[in-house]
């Protein structure tokens, strides 16, 4: 079982920046595939970018490449996600999550989640 924990939502407005973060257990950065998803009220939940040391890949959904980036911090075994230029439309609960499926970005494959924190971004 891989425990995840997100913390760093809140309320910003557009064109400011915010760092979410996910704690993981010890693991799991060797042995999965680290991503993040977000909901919208009323929408699906939809990839945003994932990262991978295990298999060398770090990529982002197109709506935030380029504004999001997504590090780690290996010796505190979290990842980030940081958000710049945030605009109303990210406006959502952003997941983190673990799988070992490499080659799918659809929710179904990735089994362990965090449970999620609140992004509000005003105009």
């Amino acid at each position: 079982q891989v425990q995840l924990v997100e913390s760093g939502g809140g309320l910003v407005q557009a064109g400011g920046s915010l760092r979410l973060s996910c704690a993981a257990d010890g693991r799991t950065f060797s042995t999965y595939v680290m991503g993040w998803f977000r909901q919208a009220p009323g929408k699906e939940r939809n990839f945003v970018g994932r990262m991978s040391w295990r298999d060398a890949i770090m990529d982002y959904a197109d709506s935030v490449k380029g504004r999001f980036t997504i590090s780690t911090n290996n010796a505190k075994n979290t990842v980030y996600l940081q958000m710049n230029s945030l605009k109303p439309e990210d406006t959502a609960v952003y997941y983190c999550a673990a799988t070992n499926v490499l080659n799918s970005v659809t929710p179904s494959a990735w089994p362990y989640w965090g449970q999620g924190t609140q992004v509000t971004v005003s105009s």
